[in-house]
This record gives C-alpha cells, structure tokens and sequence, in this order.
C-alpha cells in the first residue's frame, strides 16, 4: 500500500531524480537516471517503480535486497548496497531531505488550507462587525468571530471555530475545526489543530469562608511565529503575567500547558505532557511523552527530558534527566542497574 492515498493527498507539482538532486543537494551517482519521474513517498518494503525511498542507520539495510524503488536517499556508505536500477542519491541527511521531498510533492498535507475546499467567507460564519479581516482569508461556515478580532491574509478559520474578542491572528496560519482560542495573540504560520483551547482560565484557587475561591486570571496567551499545537492540547492563560509559547516550538496532541508558563524557541513537546503554572523552559528543550513538570521550576535550554519522567527541581542547561523522581541520565541508569542487582541477588537467595 502507498504512503500517500491519491483520495486525500494530490501531487502539488512534478519531480524528477534530477530536481530531487538539485534542491536537496544531494549527489546523483546514477546519472542515466535524471529524468525519471518520482510520483509516489514510499518506504522500503512498500516501494514502487515510480516511488522515493530513503534509508538512514544500518536497521533496514537487509530489505534493499528486494528494492523495486525509483530512486532512494542513502548515505555515501550505503550506495554500493542500493541494487541495479534504482537511482541513487547520496545525502548527508536522508530522512531530512526525504521529508523536505514530501513537502514539495504534499504542499497540502503540511500547510492545508480549507477543509471544505471553498476559499474565502462563508454566509454561514458569524464575524463581529469591529473585527479587521485582510485579503485572502478563509472563514468556513460555522466559525465564530468576535469584536475587535483581527485576522492576517492567508488565513484559514476552519469550520467552527470560535475566536473570542480582541484576539489578535497573524499571517498564514491554520486555525483547524473546533478550535477555541480567547485571551490570545498568535502570530504568523502557527498551525492549531482540531480541538485545540487557548486563553481559557487557569487553574487558580484560595481558600476562602464558603470553600475555595478563584483567582482572578488577568494574562494572556501569546504564540509566537512558526507554532504548531497538536489535537486537543490546552494553553491556559496567564494569571498576573502571559502564558508564552516561543517560536518554532511544536507542541504535540493532549498537552496540557498551565497559567503563566514559559516555553523557549524550538522546543519539542510530545504527547501527554503536563507542564505546571509558572514553570519556564529554556530555547531547544526536548520534553518526551508523559513528562510532568511541577510548578514554578526552571527547565534551562537544550535540556532533554526522557519519556514518563516526573520533574521536581531546576535542570541546568543541557542536562540530559529521566526517571520519577527525575535525575541526571547516568545516574538514573546507575539507580535502575542497582535496583535490578539487588534483585537479582534476593531471587537467587530464596
């Protein structure tokens, strides 16, 4: 079965060997081969006559035996593997430039635009008066869009969505179905999928005479250029300060992000995350699925996080934790070998 199913993903242009060659910067050894046309993404046990594989690490090397590939993107070292007849593109990174391929051939699949595939302002969406909407913006039927709103050109608002007053939506995004965003300022080519919840309260309490008593949630939510938010992740708005998320940053699905905190640029943030009220995250930090941050703690840049670690106290920058409670890697490992010795040793002793 094909990668890309021709029902919901059509080719946004023509490619060939040579053009794969050229804007990837990869090396053609197999020159006779340029002008072979590439239509399909395949992997290797799924390749066509007319699909482009890649292969990076030695794991897959054993199914190149039977390739039936138009062309594949391998390292120099992998070339002499690849069998007669398959074009052979030798690159420093084939994966990368495997994925950039597909952003050329899948336009859409990356950047979709209308979901209904209808351009322009649907009669069936409610947009207050007051809201400023530039040229070139997609509101589809359902959407809700309310007073002092503005919206950037190039802009998808997807079926209902609500965008609450005074938010303010940059350029080129995509604003996915069922989208709720209040109390927010977005910036430009952020991507919020379907489901998303920005700007609502944050999870704020004292104790008071008839019970607990909320705190007044007075920040905002800002989104800085080249975000993307995974399905049904919620971004609580700040308390006294903003709740920022930092350029580049992808955040992936069920994430949840408390009041006030702070995410650097080009941070990765996987599945089920829960990150406290005021904890602030340096640029580039990698947080695995189902990490659990406490609150009011400082995570610095470049720091990597294992999966189902639970963390408690500040991590320097470019510190590598995991575990629950969450330690330095080598001496988490160190921990986990000392636990299962001393197992080892009681079993042996019953």
């Amino acid at each position: 079965m094909l990668m890309a199913d021709p029902v919901f993903y059509t080719l946004s242009c023509a490619l060939n060997v040579a053009d794969i060659a050229q804007f990837t910067g990869s090396e053609l050894l197999t020159k006779q081969y340029a002008d072979r046309k590439i239509e399909h993404l395949a992997s290797l046990d799924n390749a066509t006559p007319d699909s482009l594989v890649f292969l990076e690490g030695k794991k897959n090397e054993a199914a190149l035996s039977s390739l039936k590939a138009a062309a594949v993107l391998c390292a120099e070292a992998q070339a002499s593997l690849i069998p007669e007849g398959v074009a052979i593109l030798v690159s420093k990174s084939p994966q990368r430039d495997f994925a950039a391929v597909g952003r050329k051939l899948y336009a859409q699949a990356v950047h979709p635009r209308s979901l209904l595939g209808v351009p322009g302002i649907s009669e069936n969406a409610t947009i207050h008066p007051s809201a400023e909407i530039e040229s070139d913006v997609t509101i589809e039927p359902g959407a809700v869009v309310g007073a002092g709103v503005s919206i950037g050109s190039g802009t998808t608002i997807c079926a209902n969505s609500v965008i609450g007053a005074g938010c303010k939506i940059g350029r080129d995004c995509i604003i996915a179905p069922n989208v709720s965003l209040t109390y927010a300022l977005i910036g430009n080519r952020v991507y919020l999928h379907p489901g998303v919840r920005i700007g609502q309260d944050g999870f704020g309490y004292v104790p008071g005479p008839a019970g607990l008593e909320k705190v007044p949630q007075l920040g905002r939510v800002i989104i800085q250029d080249g975000v993307e938010i995974g399905a049904n992740t919620t971004i609580d708005r700040g308390s006294l300060s903003d709740t920022v998320i930092g350029e580049g940053t992808k955040i992936d699905n069920l994430v949840h992000v408390a009041h006030n905190v702070k995410i650097g640029r080009h941070c990765i943030v996987a599945g089920h995350c829960g990150i406290s009220g005021s904890v602030t995250i340096g640029d580039m930090t990698m947080l695995g699925g189902r990490v659990g941050l406490a609150d009011h703690i400082t995570i610095g840049s470049r720091v990597q996080i294992a999966a189902a670690s639970g963390v408690m106290n500040d991590i320097p920058d470019g510190e590598r934790w995991g575990g629950l409670p969450a330690r330095p890697l080598k001496q988490w490992f160190r921990d986990i070998a000392t636990l299962r010795s001393i197992g080892q040793s009681k079993k042996e002793k019953s």
